[in-house]
This record gives structure tokens, sequence and C-alpha cells, in this order.
């Protein structure tokens, strides 16, 4: 859909290319005519002697004498000027000015005027251009009232007109259950009657939540073309100016074009950052809250079956003000997930039509690797794997290409010229072995996909790739503490084998210690503290942890149990690579020979069978 804002081209209109036009010759005339009078009439302080010898030469018209001062005129180049010297006493001046047939007076001549001088060397072009500007501002808010919904101050929602590169809920895959709660709104935009006809009223506003890149604004904008209907789209940021008073008077005029449009869309996207929740601390936002006091009042003050809809996204639901919230306002709450297995597939589908593709791409294989990616993580993903394939000099995407498209998005591209000593080659070759074994040996858990010991740019010197058979929701302790053994498989094998532990395991010692916290504080997995809840809040869309509900010296064993669990892991961990020490270091071998193996060879070798 096109969109149209208040810089809609670049082009100078007509009409002011004729402003610009006069006042360029205003300017011309006056310093080519106006300005050499004005500074001829300035009078210039002589001395005597110059004076005298003027009037000898001839060059002195005019002269008026008084009893402090004499002033006379010269022309310079056919132009008057006018020069001033102090009295001094000599008695034949008179005669001499006669001799020399000047005219003299004891009168002392009318000064120019020193504001209109001014007026005229300042004044008048700060009106041309002060007049320009207006006719600009005029000209830019009549286009803006012609195509697009206008704002009082700076900046202007933009419109998208439903009959201008539309999009609808086939480009939106993933939220089956979204969809379905926005099919309503659909169907009331284009049968408002059935609903006046039984007395119901749609719901005013619309709240889709969720974390980012899941797809808010396109849902939004798909509703809109699925309706039908223009397409009003607003951020929440562009409301809050440093002047009080400004925000709210946007809100005011947002509603009055949104009438003149219905039916319509009006989408405000981050709202929070205008309608966080209010409260009495002294360092307060005025104009963020007047602005938010603005928009509960437009909402609760045009009817429900205006045609009206007003849609908002966030992904900070908790930081909203309760008064936003309520039925009447913002009525219905629409939650867009991560897409799951199924949504996924969907959206790569969605995304490979338009690339060129060979027959044999495993979308199912990709969506597997990519459990916990958002909407436009995956689209990121195909377009990284388009780039490689031109990289590589190929002419469509193959499956490969959405694989290394994948890895290069969790740990980066690969460093051709990073050089790892062979000790150092050892020891990650070691380390990614011992994840891999220890998740070998347990039941139930991700089979390895991959393992490579080529460093990346994230910094990672190398990975171990798990993918689930099938799609998880839920997680058992037993899952969770095998998922612990396996972090902690990396930093027992480095011990097991050469007695030193090294900085390699840093970012698995982050992640089991996450996970352990959780599982004491969230999930009630404790021996000790079993359902209680040892932490609250936190953004799960973003990712912000809660905040602790415990006092000191439940922390303190809070902690204590957290370091039990982590090393009742890695105990398990290192038993597991005991056991299995001589194939640890077949595999060890043959990763440092070929640098990156497939799960399948992996699972070979540790088979007994041949690679």
């Amino acid at each position: 859909m096109k969109e149209t804002s208040s810089n809609n081209g670049n082009k100078i209109p007509k009409t002011l290319m004729f402003y610009y036009g006069i006042a360029f010759l205003v300017i011309l005339i006056f310093n080519l005519v106006i300005m050499p009078k004005i500074l001829s009439y300035r009078v210039q302080t002589t001395t005597y002697f110059d004076f005298m010898n003027s009037v000898e030469a001839g060059d002195v018209k005019e002269v008026y004498i008084s009893d402090t001062e004499i002033n006379y005129m010269k022309e310079i180049d056919g132009q008057p000027f006018y020069f001033k010297t102090g009295i001094v006493d000599n008695p034949q001046l008179p005669q001499i000015l006669q001799e020399k047939g000047i005219n003299y007076t004891a009168e002392i001549p009318e000064k120019p005027n020193i504001l209109l001088s001014l007026f005229l060397t300042y004044g008048v072009p700060i009106l041309i251009f002060a007049f320009i500007g207006r006719q600009i501002r005029k000209n830019m808010a009549n286009k803006l009232g012609a195509s697009g919904l206008r704002i009082r101050g700076q900046g202007a929602a933009k419109i998208y007109k439903p009959d201008e590169d539309k999009k609808t809920f086939d480009d939106v895959a993933g939220q089956e259950e979204a969809k379905e709660s926005l099919q309503e709104i659909i169907d009331y935009l284009n049968n408002p009657e059935k609903y006046k006809k039984i007395g119901a009223k749609c719901p005013k506003g619309v709240l889709l939540v969720g974390p980012p890149g899941t797809g808010k604004t396109l849902m939004a904008k798909a509703l809109a073309g699925e309706a039908d209907v223009p397409f009003f789209s607003i951020s929440g940021s562009e409301f809050v100016e440093m002047f009080v008073g400004r925000g709210a008077a946007k809100v005011r005029e947002l509603f009055d074009q949104a009438s003149e449009h219905a039916p319509c869309i009006v989408f405000i996207d981050e709202i929070d950052t205008i309608g966080k929740r209010r409260d009495s601390q002294l360092s307060t936002n005025d104009e963020r809250e007047q602005t938010l006091n603005q928009l509960l009042t437009e909402m609760d003050g045009f009817e429900g079956n205006k045609g009206v809809i007003i849609l908002a996204a966030t992904n900070r639901p908790e930081v909203l003000d309760p008064a936003l919230l309520r039925p009447g306002r913002f009525d219905r709450q629409v939650r867009l997930e991560l897409p799951d297995l199924k949504g996924r597939e969907a959206i790569l589908n969605v995304h490979l039509k338009k690339v060129q593709l060979k027959e044999d791409i495993d979308v199912n294989l990709i969506a597997r690797m990519t459990a916990g990616a958002s909407g436009a993580q995956l689209a990121n993903i195909v377009n990284e794997a388009a780039l490689r394939a031109i990289r590589m000099g190929k002419s469509h995407v193959s499956t490969s290409d959405l694989a290394e498209a994948v890895e290069t998005v969790i740990a980066g591209t690969e460093k051709k010229n990073a050089i790892l000593s062979e000790e150092e080659k050892r020891i990650v070759a070691y380390h990614e072995i011992g994840h891999a074994l220890v998740a070998a040996k347990q039941s139930g858990s991700a089979p390895v996909q991959k393992i490579t010991i080529v460093p990346r740019t994230s910094g990672a010197l190398g990975f171990t790739m798990q993918v689930e058979e099938n799609e998880k929701s839920l997680y058992s302790k037993k899952d969770a503490y095998q998922k612990l053994e396996v972090l902690c498989g990396g930093r027992a094998a480095e011990e097991l084998v050469f007695d030193i532990v090294t900085t390699g395991a840093a970012n698995d010692i982050e992640r089991a210690t996450e996970l352990a916290r959780n599982m004491v504080t969230r999930y009630g997995m404790s021996d000790n503290f079993g359902m209680m809840a040892l932490q609250t809040g936190g953004n799960t869309y973003l990712g912000e942890p809660g905040r602790s509900t415990c006092s000191p010296e439940t922390a303190r064993l809070v902690d204590e149990e957290i370091r039990d669990i982590i090393a009742k892991a890695h105990k398990n961990a290192t038993d597991i690579l005991k056991e299995n020490r001589e194939k640890m270091d077949e595999l060890a071998e043959y990763l440092i020979e070929k640098e990156t193996i497939t799960g399948k060879e992996f699972m070979e070798i540790l088979e007994g069978e041949t690679a």
C-alpha cells in the first residue's frame, strides 16, 4: 500500500518558485538602488584640514555652519555624501566660500532617520523570507490535508490506501489464533448494520501484544486490507514533545481525522511510550501524562459504532496504565506469540516464495533448527540464505544455504583467518565432543545435528547444535537436569582430559546458572522450597529478569541450592564421559581432522560403525 507523508516528493512547487523569483528581484533592487542612497546620507567625520582642501579643490557643494560643527556635502561619482568637522576660529571662511561660489548657511540639514535605515537594512529581508516560509508551510499543510492525516505541530500519521499493494492475512503466517480473534473486527467494518440491528457494539480498541518481530504491525495492515478500509499508522513517540500540551493536541486531531475517514483503522505502534502507568512520584512526565489523559478522554468520547477501530501494539503490556486497558477503551487483547513448529514452517514457506529454490528444500528441518525464532528472524534467515547463494555463485537457494544461514544468525559467520594453536584446537574439540557425548548418552535428549570447531565472529570457538525431533511445550524436571548436564559436558571434558579449566565454558556457565535459578525460583523444581515463588515480575517478551521476593537469608539458601544443582549436573556429566573415554578420544581426533562433522557421522563413530 502506498504511503503519503509530509515529505511526499522532493520537488519544489511552481508557486514557491514564483515567490522565490519575486524575493530575488526585490533584494536585487534593494541592493542596487535603495542601499546606495541610504549609505550616501550617512554623515562621516573628517578633519578641518580635509574640509579646507575640499573647498579649495571645488568639491564641496553646500556647507552648513553651526556653533559646534561644520557640515558639508560633496559629490563623488554623481552621488551626494555628507561630512562633518569641528569648528575652527577662521573669520575668513565665509569670504572663501563666497569666492568659490559655495552655498552656505547657518542651518543644519535634517539627519537621516536611523530607525528607517535599520528597517530597510534588516527588516525588509526578514519580512520577505517570513512570507516565503509562511507560503511553504501553507502549501505543505494543504498537501497533507488532501492526502494524509494532518497533525498539528511536527509529524503526521501515514495513511495506507486499501487499493494499493494491499496486505491480507495470506501475508501473515504462524498466527492463526490472532487471525481468528480479528475476524470479528473485519465483519463489523464490512457489515456494521448487522451489529446495530441486534444492539451489539464492536470493541473500540484492540491491543496487539507480543515479542518483537512477531508481526504486530503487519497484522494491523493485513486487518485493514481484509476489511478494505483506510489504515492510519503513527508511533506513540510522535505524540510526546518538549512543550506540554502539544501531544494532547495531536491526539485530538488524530481522532477528528479518523472520524472523517470512517470506517477506518488507526494503528498506534509502541503505545507504551505514552501509555505507561501513572504514579504519584515526584519525577513525572507532564507531557506524557496529559497525552495519555487526552487519549483516554477521546476513546470515551466517540461512539463504538462510528466505524473507527483503534489498534495498538506493545511488547511491554505490564507497564500500561490500568485505565487504558479497562472495558470501553482497549476492550480486547490479541496475543501474537512466537510461532510453533507448524507456524515456523508456514512463515518460511511465505518468505521462500520470494526466492529461487531447489525442489528438495527441507523446510521441516529448518523449522526445527529455529525453535524460538520470531517471524522477523525467519525472514532474515531466508534473506541470509539468498545472499549466501549469491556469494557461492549459485542461482538458487538450497537447504544447505538455509542451514548455514541459521548458524550465521545464531553464532555469526565463520572466521576464516582465525588460527588456533594445536593445543587450543584439541581443547576446543574435546569441549564440543563433551557436550555431544553427554547429550547422546541421555534418554530423550535432542539429537546432535552438527559439531564444529571453526571459530565464529560471535566469539565462539566452536559449537554443538542439537535439533529436537518434535516441538516441546512442556519441560520436566528431568529435561532441565539433562540440559544442565549437556551444558556442563564441555567443562567436564576439559578437566577430565587436560586437567585444566578454560574460558571456553563462559557461555555454558551463564546459561546453566540461569536455568538452575529458574528451576528454583520460578518452576518449583526445588527440593527445599517446592512450589514457593521466589521471583516475580519481569517482561517475558523482552527477556527482562524478575525481581526477588524473598528475604536475604532465603536468597542465600537459594544461591546454595543453585550451586548444588549445577555441581550435581557437572558430576553426572563427568561420570558419563569417564564411562565413554575411548569413544570421546576417537570422536575428538576425528573432529580435529575434519573440523566440522554432522550428527550422522558422530553417531556412526559412537555406535562403532566406520565413518
